[in-house]
This record gives structure tokens, sequence and C-alpha cells, in this order.
């Protein structure tokens, strides 16, 4: 496959062949989400966003596995690296459990592992001030120890506050700092002392004129609730205040300066510790290393995951336990494949200048979509290349993540009405051409064929 003139070329989708691959997972897989009936085949051609199905369709796909592929398919940038290496067995070990290495020294190792991994996450968060990570399997173990050495930190700390519409993970944990559909967290227990404010979404909000509940009554919902005289919760024994810097799931909603201003302001008045997740937003994705270099805020933790192939909790020493015993995991710095690729990638990013890349491809996939896009589609907006195109009703959305799909452009919703368009950090000026076609293709179609209501 020649990335340089590839394009999507479909038939029926799902094909008979992916058909088959579906109903086999299906027959043992514990019910779960899947966007789409594709089945990559793995043995087959694909490079960046391109990519062939069992059915030998070839799609165009603009969901980088929810960011958690920053680089597409088969990317030459990291697996140009992979290929020096003889692999070995097992690939994860009990990372708490023993090191691992490779030649003499750190500094003389033949591949990177999860100490190079923690070493690089350090230096892209030093602005922060952190130098201390812990690696896990998931986002949601991010998430969760990040509640966990907040809550040591701050002990004996009883609450946490989180946002509407926030999406921070399926554990029983994360679900409890969980606000965006009933659907994820309905049925399941809750950890007590979660506090719930107003996200305050840009659409040229001020506290003057602020229409989602964060600023009323002269002030902020989070400022009125911790206020020494009047609020109902001690800021002394808040644990933590977490939040998207984007929030994904609910729907690619971008914060308010104001509202991150005064996020920033209260956190640091109180000296509350602010826990920021970056699942889907971090490592380069916004066109900055972490989304929340784009605001006024002082993260203390960063939760990653996704993009780096392992999870990551990173912040301060002192912020960490210093009992050994607070914190493991079986697989927790023992993936070696997952550490070797985190580190790769973030060595791509910064090679290959993909922060520029994502600014400039991001800004280019907006303006094309703003000045085509018909009255249905209520706003386009996004950093970097995390896009997001919201329509005027839910099944329109529906409807155009179909027409996309028949087109061979994968994509996905989130929000209501929200389709978020997530292309690789290294995508060219013709592949955001050719998906932002395509995309507006589909929306020509949804409408000439059934309008909604």
């Amino acid at each position: 496959m020649n990335r340089d003139t590839a394009e999507p070329a479909t038939g029926a989708l799902p094909g008979p062949n992916a058909q088959r691959w579906v109903d086999f997972h299906q027959s043992h897989s514990a019910p779960s989400e899947y966007s789409h009936e594709f089945v990559w085949d793995v043995t087959r051609e694909a490079d960046g966003p391109f990519v062939t199905d069992v059915d030998g369709n070839v799609l165009l796909d603009f969901t980088c596995h929810i960011g958690a592929a920053p680089l597409g398919y088969n990317s030459e940038k990291v697996l140009s690296k992979l290929r020096e290496f003889d692999l070995v067995e097992p690939m994860k070990i009990a990372g708490q459990d023993m090191y691992f290495g490779s030649g003499p020294t750190p500094e003389e190792a033949d591949f990177p592992g999860s100490s190079h991994l923690m070493d690089r996450l350090t230096d892209i968060s030093s602005h922060y001030g952190m130098d201390t990570v812990f690696l896990s399997n998931s986002g949601a173990e991010a998430m969760e120890n990040a509640m966990k050495i907040t809550h040591d930190h701050r002990a004996p700390a009883k609450y946490g506050v989180a946002f509407s519409g926030s999406f921070h993970g399926r554990t029983l944990g994360t679900l409890s700092l969980t606000k965006s559909k009933d659907v994820y967290t309905r049925q399941y227990p809750e950890i007590s002392g979660i506090e719930t404010v107003p996200f305050c979404a840009d659409r040229g909000c001020d506290p003057a004129s602020c229409d989602c509940g964060f600023f009323a009554g002269g002030g902020s919902r989070l400022r009125n609730m911790l206020a020494p005289e009047g609020g109902h919760v001690d800021p002394a024994e808040v644990a933590f205040l977490t939040l998207e810097p984007i929030q994904g799931v609910g729907g690619y909603r971008f914060p308010s300066e104001a509202f991150m201003d005064e996020v920033a302001a209260v956190t640091e008045e109180y000296d509350i510790p602010l826990v920021v997740d970056e699942i889907q937003s971090g490592v380069g994705r916004t066109g900055e290393m972490w989304a929340a270099d784009h605001y006024a805020i002082e993260p203390d933790v960063i939760a990653s995951a996704k993009a780096l192939r392992v999870g990551a909790t990173i912040s301060r020493s002192e912020v960490f336990p210093s009992e050994k015993n607070r914190l493991g995991s079986t697989f927790g710095g023992g993936d070696i494949l997952g550490s070797m690729m985190g580190t790769f990638t973030l060595e791509a990013i910064r090679e290959h200048d993909l922060l520029a890349n994502a600014t400039r491809r991001g800004r280019q996939a907006r303006e094309l979509l703003s000045d085509d896009a018909p009255e249905t589609v209520v706003d386009v907006r996004g950093k970097g290349l995390m896009l997001a195109v919201e329509f005027d009703t839910a099944e329109r959305r529906s409807a155009v993540v179909e027409a996309c799909l028949d087109r061979g452009l994968l994509t996905l919703g989130c929000g209501k009405k929200t389709i978020r368009l997530l292309p690789p950090l290294d995508a060219t000026e013709r592949e955001i051409a050719l998906g932002t076609g395509i995309f507006l293709d589909a929306i020509e179609a949804v409408s000439a064929s059934a309008p909604a209501n």
C-alpha cells in the first residue's frame, strides 16, 4: 500500500468474512461496545490512516482507536525501531517483583523499557514539577491510582470533586467520577463523598452570561461549595478535583477560558490537588503534549494511557505514598512491548515535529469543515487533531456515521449529537482533504435522502 496515493475502496460493510469473524467473536465475548462491525485483517496492507479489512475493503480510519493508535497503522516511525530488536518472552513481567534491563547500563540499553518510558514521561511533564510515575495496564487504573495517591496525600480527606459530562473509566471507582451517560453508571455503587459541579463549555461563556450553571449568584458553583461561610464542603477535606481538560465521551466539549481560570484559582487558593485525565486528550493529540498545556491550570497529577500503550499516573514524589506497599499491580510497569512502543511514540512526536503537524492539520480540517458545512451542522470545534462536529439531532449524527462508513471513512460518535474525528498525528494535507471531503459528502447524502426533523 502506498500511503501517498491510497484511497478508500469498499463494497458491502460488513462483508461476509467480517460477519463470520464478528459472529465467532461474539459467541464467547461478554457484551461490550463496538462502534462498527469492522474487522481489521492484520495480514493485509495498512499504513497510517489506511487499513484493509478481512473482505479486502480499504478504509480511511479517522478514529485512531479513540487515540490509542496515535500514528495509525504500521507506522514506520515506530515499527522501524521495533525491527531492530529480538523480542523476548515473556513480554509482560510482574512489574513490582522484578526489574528488566538490556545492556550494561540504562544509558547503553539495547532497547527502551519501562524505566526509559517513565524517564520520558517526567521529562514531558517537568514544567509541572512532576518527577515520579506509576505505570499500570489502562487509563481506568491510572485514574484509580490518581484517586488513591491524592487521598493518601490529603488524609484524612473524604471528598472528591468531578464535573458534569465527564468520563473517567469503567471500574467501580472511576464510575463514581463518570457523569456523562447514565448507562455507564446505573445500578452500580458509588464511592462516597464525590461532589459534582457543572462543566462550563466554551460557547462564548463568561461569568456574566453563563448558561451552564457553573457561574451563578455572583460566583462559581465550585467556589461557593468550598466557601468558609455558606459552603457545604470543607476544602481541607477534599482529596482531589479531577477533570478532563477536554471532555471526550461527553461530547468533545472544550472548556471556557473563564472556567479554567476559576478552576486554577480555586485549586491554588485551597491547595487542592488537581488531577487531569489526559487519557484521550494527551500525548500530542491537541497540538500540545498535554491538553492542560493550553490552559491556566497547573495539574498536580496527570493520568495517561491510550497513546502510551500503557497506563501512567504522573505526579510529584511528595504526592505519592512513601510506603512501598501502597501501590502495586501484577503487570504494572512490566509490559516490555508496551513500554517500547510508548517510548518510541514519544520519540516520534519529537523527532518528526508532530505537535506542529497536529496544529496545522487540525486547522486545515476545521477550515474545510466550517467553510462547507450545511446548516444541519451546529458546531465545528477542536484543538490540534482532536476534532468534533456537532449536528442538530442525534438521529442525523448517527446517520452520518453510517454514511461515512458506507464511503469507507471510520468515525465515532460522542456526547448526544457529535461526531469525533481523530486522524493520526502525522496526517498529511492530502489525507485531511480526502477525509473531510468524504465526511461532507456523507452529510450531504443524509440531508438529501432523509432530512431529520
